[in-house]
């Protein structure tokens, strides 16, 4: 069997590899990128509608959940978002903000993973591709300490890159190597769950909504999520679309990251002034509306005085379940008014479970931080290095994750040139 040798291995050509392979390419080392599947960055490919949400202006270590929240905090502030929008714009990329600070391409996808390629070839990075890693273990006693068995024969290198992401959308190549490596050299570890997925309902309890399929609006969405020893309200205001089968939209998504099995979701289908998100739009409150209303002794019903705050269908079904609101305006009695807005603001819903990693777009969990090094990737087994989504950091929708590719991928790549190099 022939024995190639490279001062890195980079295993995993998403996002994070590729990013780290070429930035450590160009900083003078020998890199080899491995990746088992046959086509390179499908996740880059399909994200953001097929124009890849590639970062978030406002992006700060508040965005992102882990059991150490002040893990990400170094290489975020190593390399930020305006680092990696600024090496976008010297590729001429076009691009866009969309929502939140949200940036995406305008023409396609592969605009970024064309940057990354080209990255790589700048750097001379060697990629094989589909190459699957049949072995991985330690020679101490080696020059090159680290020894891989792969499809195209043996490696050894200086130090070996963990960049194999989650267990997401398994249909374009996910696998759960970060999880069978760490076990392999006893690694802590944070079990994995789906993230940014939709939730799912029971059919009998949905069945009532199924009728406002394709309803959509914005809304204010709470759950209340373990901290520590403690529980805290986590919230956040984002579109909400009712499907035939349950709740969707960047709302669910968002939200589903820290709902805990058996938990409500807290829901205010009219967010206003006294909302506690500052993005929330700014209004009269609904309750306010309708008693004015009232004073003037309006004629109209409920429904039609409120078709400026919600979707018509949506406030004929919920008035089915308050009859006292059924009449004109000035026929309804106080009390009956401030009923039926207090069941708009705080509506309460359990979903049953998730879509699971088929419809997820990131995996919760991963490698403990407690075994990684904030400032350099690497773990406590001298010589691997763990990055991107296979490490217990996990981005908010919106460009988030993506993010931390790249800032944990130069803080990996930058670390390795000044251990490697010197």
């Amino acid at each position: 069997m022939t024995t190639t040798s490279f001062d890195v291995v980079v295993i995993g050509a998403g996002a994070a590899g590729l990013f780290c392979a070429g930035q450590a390419g160009q900083r003078g080392l020998r890199v080899l990128l491995i990746d088992h599947a046959a086509k390179v960055a499908e996740k880059i490919r399909i994200s953001g509608g097929g124009r890849c949400n590639f970062t978030n202006a406002g992006a700060t270590p508040a965005q992102f959940i882990s059991q150490n929240p002040h893990f990400c905090r170094s290489a975020l502030a190593r390399y930020g978002a305006q680092d990696f929008i600024e090496l976008v714009q010297r590729h001429r990329i076009a691009f866009h903000e969309k929502h939140k600070g949200q940036l995406f391409c305008d023409r396609s996808a592969q605009d970024i993973i064309d940057l990354l390629l080209r990255e790589c070839e700048t750097g001379g990075v060697e990629r094989w591709q589909p190459c699957a890693v049949q072995g991985l273990q330690q020679q101490p006693e080696s020059a090159l300490p680290w020894q891989l068995d792969t499809a195209r024969g043996r490696v050894e290198t200086h130090a070996v890159v963990l960049a194999t992401g989650g267990l997401s959308i398994p249909k374009i190549g996910a696998t759960d190597l970060a999880w069978r490596v760490a076990q392999q050299f006893g690694l802590c570890t944070i079990a994995p769950r789906p993230g940014l997925v939709p939730l799912t309902f029971d059919a009998a309890s949905w069945q009532p909504f199924s009728a406002l399929s394709g309803v959509a609006l914005p809304v204010e969405i709470g759950t209340d999520a373990p901290v520590g020893k403690r529980k805290q309200r986590m919230a956040f205001s984002e579109d909400l679309l009712f499907t035939h089968r349950g709740l969707s939209g960047p709302a669910i998504l968002q939200i589903s990251s820290y709902w805990q099995d058996g938990e409500p979701l807290h829901i205010n289908l009219i967010p206003d002034q006294h909302s506690k998100l500052p993005d929330a739009p700014q209004r009269p409150a609904l309750l306010q509306q309708l008693q004015q209303a009232k004073a003037r002794a309006s004629r109209k019903l409920l429904v039609n005085e409120i078709g400026n705050y919600l979707p018509s269908r949506l406030v004929e079904h919920w008035i089915t379940q308050h009859p006292a609101c059924q009449r004109p305006i000035v026929d309804v009695p106080d009390k009956a008014l401030q009923q039926f807005c207090e069941s708009l603001q705080r509506w309460q819903i359990v979903p049953n479970g998730s879509e699971g990693y088929l419809k997820a777009e990131v995996t919760l969990g991963g490698i403990d931080t407690r075994d990684v090094s904030s400032q350099t990737m690497e773990t406590r087994v001298p010589g691997l290095y763990v990055i991107g989504e296979a490490v217990d950091v996990t981005g908010w929708l919106g460009g988030y994750n993506f993010q931390w590719a790249w800032a944990s991928g130069h803080a990996c790549a930058e670390a390795l040139a000044e251990s490697l190099l010197t």
